[in-house]
């Protein structure tokens, strides 16, 4: 296992700058998950950590070695793609095997080593079948024995469980963890499903337009986003916003929106008259007949173990989480309350945390 450093990366395809002065650490041994929307740069981030493409400019450190200008095959990495890239022709024993054939290892070590990850990977009774005999789980499995046979520094994974239905994508999580955790080798996980990156992640680096816009734990992010993007972009149900401004009660600093105040943590209230998003997240808000929050529902929704109810304020959605014996009639006004701890307080204007 090895460290990786990127050090004020860019990339760009021609005029296109994809990758802005980019720099990350990743700890030797950890798994970390690179997760955006589509075209943020972390697949083409994966591609240069692996030498696929060319670096515009900074530095890749793997080890501790710059790797600019060394070539794939000795930067010492192995990689999964999303589309498997197995040799239709060959068996699953060969589609495995394959590097240690081209790196001239003796067949005794072949053999050891393949039989090894097929038993790690439960592949031991399918080494003699070729991938149109195998289901979309078991290819994976097999691009994953093919990478951990060539006992590499760095494991690199280009999202690859987004060709999976929901049920084995689950499924391969868990492998897929458990591997890192059998192998103890560096993982760098690319994917724009944030629920991959919550469960899978010991650190989440999030990007957006080629920038980290935040990185730390699943909970870091979960808890405490840096701005309204990540608290927008973690978290399933989607948060809440509601629009308003900080106002001061006696030194009682409180949100106000609509005419209806809520008490904020201690803090805020230097920030009075200031314009701000307060960001809830559905399983925090309570159903509480004395709520000060009042929406009318358009939709209850179960999934369950729970019961969402869509709310509308004032032409706003809002969600709200609630055990499913929770009944309420489509059209009828509920009442609503949260925790002052809960709330995530965002400058209106930037976006920014409001840190207190």
């Amino acid at each position: 296992m090895a460290t990786v450093e990127y050090h004020k990366v860019g990339k760009s395809f021609g005029p296109v700058e994809v990758l802005h002065n980019l720099s990350l650490d990743i700890e030797r041994g950890s798994f970390v998950v690179l997760l955006g929307a589509s075209g943020c740069g972390k697949t083409t981030l994966l591609r240069m950590t692996a030498g696929l493409e060319t670096i515009s400019a900074g530095e890749i450190k793997i080890d501790g070695k710059v790797v600019n200008n060394v070539h794939p095959r000795d930067r010492d990495i192995a990689m999964v793609f999303q589309n498997y890239a197995l040799y239709p022709t060959m068996k699953v024993r060969d589609n495995i095997g394959f590097s240690l054939e081209v790196a001239k290892k003796s067949k005794a070590e072949i053999n050891q080593r393949v039989e090894e990850a097929a038993k790690v990977l439960n592949l031991s009774e399918l080494l003699d079948r070729k991938p149109s005999e195998l289901s979309g789980g078991q290819r994976q499995r097999v691009a994953m024995g093919r990478a951990m046979v060539r006992d590499a520094k760095v494991f690199l994974f280009d999202e690859p469980l987004s060709n999976l239905d929901a049920k084995l994508r689950a499924h391969m999580r868990v492998e897929i963890r458990q591997l890192h955790d059998r192998l103890k080798a560096t993982t760098v996980y690319v994917t724009h499903d944030q629920i991959e990156a919550m469960t899978m992640a010991d650190k989440i680096v999030l990007m957006k337009d080629g920038n980290i816009v935040q990185e730390g734990s699943p909970d870091d992010l979960y808890d405490r986003p840096n701005c309204r993007y990540v608290a927008e972009f973690i978290g399933t149900p989607q948060i809440n916003f509601l629009s308003g401004e900080i106002i001061s009660d006696g030194g009682q600093a409180q949100f106000r929106a609509d005419g209806t105040d809520l008490p904020l943590v201690e803090g805020y209230a230097a920030h009075a008259g200031r314009k701000v998003t307060c960001g809830v997240r559905p399983n925090d808000v309570r159903v509480d007949p004395d709520g000060h929050i009042k929406g009318r529902l358009q939709i209850a929704e179960k999934t369950g173990a729970d019961i969402q109810f869509h709310l509308d304020i004032d032409g706003s959605e809002f969600v709200a989480v609630a055990p499913r014996a929770t009944f309420a009639p489509v059209g009828e006004e509920i009442a609503f309350s949260m925790s002052a701890e809960k709330m995530h307080i965002f400058d209106e204007a930037s976006g920014e945390r409001i840190e207190v």
